[in-house]
């Protein structure tokens, strides 16, 4: 079984509050575009059960195997379901700590396809409770549709906001922001206009309302990241903005641009939405 575990963007992106168990809540909302991973699921039924030997291949990824959100949402499975012994490949398009979220999508996607592989009766609320132990925004990608999200990144509303006929292009610096980090230097507070607003604001006029507020820091300790952004708006873009707690920078336009040559070194993806 193959499949595509998409990245995401955000639209906007701000945290509200530190919480007792040490997380904090956001306000952010999740928007899928095409840009993916491969992953490649393959039975070994003749092989030892409750195994898994992942390869992986494209962008490296840090860690060990055992860390890879592949490998643990088999492990969690396994240790519910006693599964069949498997053989993954997963090829990586979307780097690493970019704010796409390709890893949580990845694991999210091996949640899937295991169940469906295998034919497993797992309860929706099960699903997603696996989803939330491999990461705060994992239940998202179990059905990646836009999403305002609150809380951790986990609690979900359906979002009837559309890009659907703009572009997008999207770059990367080549080195990724420790998020740690980033929640260590971020600025708390409320949004001055929430995301549930964003539908009823032209996009031309997200430039002045709409905030990442995990740019100031990214901007300090890779100056690229804002250099692009804002080489993006002189190219045209009607918003622009870094994703996640970064590194990854979007923009999006009324119409097909060309990639700006100073910014084609950070190039990854474009597409229509």
């Amino acid at each position: 079984m193959v499949v595509f575990p998409a990245a995401k963007i955000n639209l906007g992106l701000y945290v509200t509050n530190r919480r007792e168990d040490g997380y904090h809540n956001i306000e952010t909302l999740f928007y899928p575009i095409g840009f993916s991973d491969i992953l490649e699921v393959v039975p070994v039924p003749d092989g030892p059960s409750g195994t898994i030997d992942l390869t992986l291949s494209g962008a490296s990824v840090e860690g060990s195997l055992g860390t890879n959100l592949v490998v643990r949402s088999y492990d969690m499975l396994n240790e519910r379901k006693r599964l069949p012994g498997v053989r993954a490949y997963l090829h990586k398009c979307i780097p690493t700590g970019a704010g796409l979220g390709g890893g949580s999508s990845d694991g999210a996607s091996m949640l899937k396809v295991l169940i469906a592989l295998f034919g497993l009766d797992v309860p929706p609320d099960e699903i997603v409770e696996l989803a939330l132990a491999l990461g705060s925004d994992c239940p998202f990608f179990l059905d990646p549709q836009p999403s305002y999200a609150h809380g951790r990144g986990e609690i979900l509303e359906h979002a009837s906001i559309t890009l659907r006929g703009y572009y997008l292009q999207l770059f990367h610096p080549g080195t990724g922001i420790s998020t740690a980090a980033a929640y260590k230097h971020v600025q708390i507070g409320q949004p001055e206009v929430s995301v549930g607003e964003l539908e009823k604001i032209p996009i031309k006029g997200w430039r002045e309302v709409v905030k990442n507020v995990f740019e100031p820091y990214a901007f300090m300790q890779q100056p690229v990241i804002e250099q692009i952004k804002y080489r993006l708006y002189e190219s045209g873009a009607l918003f622009a903005s870094m994703t996640g707690s970064g590194s990854a920078v979007y923009g999006l336009f009324d119409c097909e641009t060309e990639i700006p040559h100073d910014l084609m070194p950070y190039f990854i993806w474009k597409e229509r939405l």
